[in-house]
């Protein structure tokens, strides 16, 4: 095999600027930083952790079209200098897999001497422009911007491949998360691993890259976080905000470092720096201008480093030191770092209790903290795992977290507070958190008090056997009662049991949470009845067959051909069964059930036991569809019977409050009104705010006002 001298000088330039590199590293972060950093280089991530890429395939140059619209939502900003088979591949890569949202693709010639001039103006829809001479990355890309028609500036490296869906992840970023002011994609090796998931940039100015040689799946880069700038290979920005900052500062020209000031400059004006992992951009670093600091453009990395760390001096203070690792270098970012364990991943379609955790997550973030998820099974799941990640939440499992004591033993020493749901899941934790993580508050969430649903479930049952399980589980949940600092509960009636049952314990009501959903079809429009519950829950199975069995036949021998949907997953045969009932349809889980809320007259919950909240209830009236409760499903909710919810016990007078419902429409709007003003009183996450600040931030309980 051949062995060309400027294969030699390549290899001999680059190990010379790698031992360079790892003396600096020496210098500024210490011999145990730079190990660490020397290791994660040569580890060997394994081919089924590295992404699957996609590439044009080579050919010579033809032309062809590229995404474009007059009126774009974004402008895709591409500079270019030379390195035209580079643009070539980029171009080709947005011709191929063209985004879902509006855009348009302006390359800035800045001056190139190869074919570029000549090639580009025969792409169809690309707005091409030649800049008379080279001026550098700032330059061009500014150029760029002051042409653009979109909502955001997407700047894009020529030397880059996007990834199918990289564009709309990024702009949908600002959607879901609104004070967004610049987001960063996810830049891959062209091997698969990973090159950067966002920057931080340490006290004296050194910018540094997140997640490099990692896995792009390893949990602690697979999630939108806060970070300090974003390198500008691949960035989108609001046009509004680059425009007031007067585009990238000129005083880092010809290039580096302007992307690290942008992002400090975003920030400073109150938007955040979030880094996107579903938006995944391949990057060919170094290949348009090189990684030897010594010359070139590249030398300018070096200087600019200074040039920022004096203007931005007094921030900077506030910067971790290369001493602090990187998985804690973002603790600056945000106000409190959270740790939450539940026995599984939460599933918000599927159970209340899940749709109460994840807006937990989602309140917890908007008011500034890290949030990290443990499930107790560790197991990834799917698309459940992955909302959780676009919330922000750093969703940890199998096989990157280990074992749940090696994981604890890593991370433990993180966090401010660690939230434990459910007393069996908390029991096994306890010992490990004492151990591991001795400075952090304990919350203990009981979800609902397992012991009170199960001595209620007993007692209607008559089973001597279960009342006895259910003391057991009272003294357990009460054991784990006494270890927490604080204890949440969903009801006030809970609240009020563990005072009596626990006088000493400190205990705040979280209830569930709850988005109104706007009021849904007028009652014309409504048909048929409807129940949502996961059958994983022993009251919900109880209460269908009830239902069905008792109070449906007086229902339809008043309102014959009336409808019963039974909606929610892990049916069991007993309530598979029911569908053999004239007017029954048992449906299953249901991925999207606000056909049903938004469409079907009446919502029921008509549990015999139980304890907590009942999210079923607070669902439907979210909806603005009114509900026939039993008393019990109601209990702790703030309703009254006859003003936001009609409430019966017996069969016989549960089928008539249903039939009543059903054919008075004053009726209908009045409870269907009433029911959205309760949650929003009561169950909204504004309603949780307080309660929230006071037990994850440790704000002081609010002062109630003095009477006007």
């Amino acid at each position: 095999m051949s062995f060309s001298l400027a294969e030699a000088r390549f290899l001999f330039d680059r190990a010379l600027g790698l031992s360079r590199r790892g003396w600096t590293s020496l210098r500024t972060r210490g011999w145990r930083a730079t190990w660490e950093r020397l290791q994660t280089q040569f580890q060997r991530v394994p081919a089924q952790q590295r992404a699957m890429l996609y590439f044009p395939a080579p050919a010579a140059f033809a032309p062809f079209p590229v995404p474009y619209n007059a009126v774009p939502r974004a402008s895709i900003v591409i500079p270019a200098y030379n390195q035209f088979a580079h643009t070539l591949t980029c171009l080709r890569a947005l011709s191929e897999h063209p985004p879902h949202a509006t855009c348009e693709i302006i390359v800035v010639d800045d001056g190139s001497s190869d074919e570029t001039a000549v090639a580009l103006p025969q792409v169809s829809g690309l707005r091409y422009h030649r800049r008379p001479s080279n001026g550098g990355f700032i330059a061009a890309c500014n150029d760029g911007a002051a042409l653009a028609r979109g909502e955001y500036l997407v700047f894009l490296n020529n030397d880059t491949v996007p990834q199918p869906g990289w564009l709309d992840a990024l702009l949908r970023t600002f959607d879901e998360h609104p004070r967004t002011g610049l987001v960063g994609s996810q830049l891959l090796d062209p091997d698969g691993r990973l090159q950067e998931a966002g920057g931080i940039v340490r006290n004296d100015g050194q910018a540094d890259n997140l997640g490099r040689f990692h896995s792009p799946f390893e949990p602690g880069f697979s999630y939108v976080r806060e970070v300090d700038y974003c390198s500008g290979a691949a960035i989108a920005v609001r046009k509004e905000v680059f425009s007031a900052l007067e585009g990238f500062n000129t005083r880092y020209a010809p290039a580096y470092y302007e992307d690290t000031d942008l992002g400090f400059s975003v920030r400073q004006r109150g938007f955040s720096v979030l880094y996107q992992p579903a938006s995944r951009v391949v990057h060919a670093e170094g290949a348009t201008s090189g990684t030897d600091t010594r010359k070139g453009v590249k030398n300018y990395q070096l200087r600019n480093q200074g040039v920022f760390a004096s203007h931005w001096k007094q921030r900077l203070r506030e910067q971790p030191s290369h001493q602090v690792p990187k998985d804690r270098a973002t603790r600056h970012l945000y106000r409190r770092q959270v740790l939450i364990v539940d026995a599984m991943t939460p599933t918000p379609d599927h159970d209340s209790g899940s749709l109460r955790l994840l807006n937990l997550m989602r309140l917890l973030r908007e008011e500034g903290a890290h949030v990290v998820f443990l499930p107790a099974d560790l197991k990834h799941a799917g698309r459940y795992t992955e909302s959780m990640q676009q919330l922000g939440v750093e969703a940890w499992h199998s096989p990157y977290s280990g074992s749940i004591p090696a994981w604890l033993r890593k991370h433990g020493d993180r966090f401010d507070v660690v939230m434990l749901s459910r007393h069996y899941v908390a029991s096994s934790f306890m010992p490990l958190l004492r151990k591991y993580a001795p400075q952090a508050k304990i919350v203990f969430d009981t979800v609902d008090l397992h012991y009170l649903r199960e001595t209620r479930g007993a007692e209607l049952a008559g089973d001597a056997a279960l009342l006895r399980d259910a003391e057991a589980t009272r003294k357990r949940e009460l054991d784990i009662i006494a270890q927490a600092s604080t204890t949440l509960v969903v009801s006030e009636l809970e609240r009020q049991l563990l005072a009596r049952d626990a006088p000493s314990a400190n205990v705040e009501l979280l209830s569930n949470l709850h988005h109104l959903s706007g009021a849904g079809l007028p009652f014309e429009e409504r048909h048929d009845l409807v129940f949502v519950g996961g059958f994983r829950h022993p009251p919900n199975v109880d209460a269908v067959i009830w239902f069905v069995e008792e109070v449906f036949p007086r229902v339809r021998g008043a309102i014959p051909g009336m409808k019963f949907h039974c909606i929610g997953g892990h049916v069991p045969e007993r309530i598979a069964a029911l569908a053999r009932h004239e007017g029954v349809t048992v449906h299953g889980h249901v991925p999207d059930i606000t056909p049903y809320m938004d469409g079907v007259r009446i919502g029921l919950a008509p549990l015999r036991y139980g304890a907590g909240v009942k999210g079923k209830v607070n669902l439907s009236m979210a909806h603005g569809q009114p509900v026939v409760a039993t008393s019990c499903a109601v209990e702790g909710m703030h309703l009254r019977n006859g003003h936001d919810v009609l409430v019966a016990d017996s069969a016989e007078a549960y089928a008539d409050a249903i039939v009543r419902l059903y054919g008075d429409r004053a009726l209908w709007n009045e409870l269907s009104r009433n029911g959205q003003d309760n949650v929003a009183r009561h169950f909204s996450p504004d309603a949780a705010r307080d309660v929230v600040r006071r037990v994850f931030f440790n704000d002081p309980q609010p002062t109630p006002s003095s009477p006007a």
